[in-house]
């Protein structure tokens, strides 16, 4: 079961001017970066909230470190702006099946690591009304129940 807005991904060419704009118009500061080799970005999570299932909201700021990336294309084409949505779970296996079960293509056969370890997949934008979508188990998180270990973000990488 979906459980809440884990964090909105946003675009940038210039990740440390985009941290601050954020920082000094809104008053956010970064939780997490990190340098995702695999998915060809390097990334901020600014936490916004805590969240009613122990998780938190973020705004994850991607800047690609390679112009093949996913983020390098797609900022190619687009410009600066919203990527995706992800929506936090406490078992992305079993909800990316459930999603998949009802003809959303899921776009990754299992998982794979993302922010802060977490674990994550992408739903088909073609199948979402256009919205790139993002399912994510924060690390330590296990099962259905969720409920152990810690809730955190989940992240586009």
């Amino acid at each position: 079961m979906l459980t809440r807005i884990d964090h909105i991904g946003i675009a940038c060419h210039d990740l440390d001017s985009t941290v601050e704009f954020y920082r000094a118009t809104y008053g956010f500061e970064v939780h997490h970066t990190e340098i995702n080799e695999e998915q060809g970005v390097r990334e901020a999570m600014l936490r916004i909230n805590g969240t009613d299932d122990g998780g938190a909201s973020y705004l994850q700021l991607l800047e690609p470190i390679r112009e093949d990336s996913a983020v390098g294309k797609w900022l190619a084409k687009n410009g600066e702006g919203v990527h995706h949505i992800a929506f936090g779970t406490a078992d992305v296996d079993t909800d990316s099946e459930a999603i998949r079960d009802k003809g959303v293509r899921v776009l990754y056969d299992a998982p794979r690591r993302g922010s802060m370890d977490s674990r994550i997949t992408f739903l088909h934008p073609k199948d979402c009304h256009g919205v790139l979508t993002e399912i994510v188990t924060a690390a330590g998180r296990t099962g259905a129940d969720g409920e152990s270990g810690e809730a955190g973000a989940g992240g586009e990488r």
